[in-house]
């Protein structure tokens, strides 16, 4: 899969990052939160992040 040019990402550990540019290669991702509340970047997940180990 290439890259989607309308999602950026710099997680080169993702499985979905297309790794020559700072890219998704997912055509859409799931984004949620771990706390009750979410008020700061830090509170939001991708929750499409899958491990590229």
């Amino acid at each position: 899969m290439g890259k989607n040019s309308c999602i950026q990402c710099s997680i080169k550990e993702c499985k979905h990052h297309d790794m020559a540019e700072n890219y998704c290669t997912l055509n859409q991702i799931k984004v949620g939160t771990h706390e009750t509340h979410p008020t700061k970047i830090e509170c939001t997940d991708c929750e499409s992040f899958i491990f590229r180990g």
